[in-house]
């Protein structure tokens, strides 16, 4: 059974830092690509970064470009979000996910492209 486990969630202030962390269990996803959602209350959920399965590929929403970094760890199953000067409007859900497609770079900000699910860690900027 694969899962998908985020950490790292808490409470900080406008302009501090935190790092979530995806690890997979189940299946290996470094041929896959893996990515990372968000949704704040009463909005859809959104896309927020994303690595192909070689990293080579990387994709951020505009709103985070320069701020947050996406990284893997193909030999501990896990993918990492390095958040920094976080916003108040950074405050969301965080979910991780992967796609069970091996080798593909397609549509890495779509979320119908990913198959596995992560139960979502909590980020609460403060102002």
């Amino acid at each position: 059974q694969v899962q998908l486990v985020e950490s790292g969630g808490g409470l900080v202030e406008a302009g501090g830092s935190l790092r979530l962390s995806c690890a997979a269990s189940g299946r290996t996803f470094s041929s896959h690509a893996m990515g990372w959602f968000r949704q704040a209350p009463g909005k859809e959920r959104e896309f927020v970064a994303a690595m192909s399965w070689g990293g080579g590929t990387i994709a951020y929403r505009d709103s985070v470009k320069g701020r947050f970094t996406i990284s893997r760890d193909n030999a501990k199953n896990m993918v990492s979000l390095q958040m920094n000067s976080l916003k108040p409007e950074d405050t969301a859900v965080y979910y991780c996910a992967a796609d069970a497609r091996s080798y593909s770079s397609r549509g890495l900000s779509v979320q119908a492209e990913y198959d596995y699910w992560g139960q979502g860690t909590q980020v609460t900027v403060s102002s």
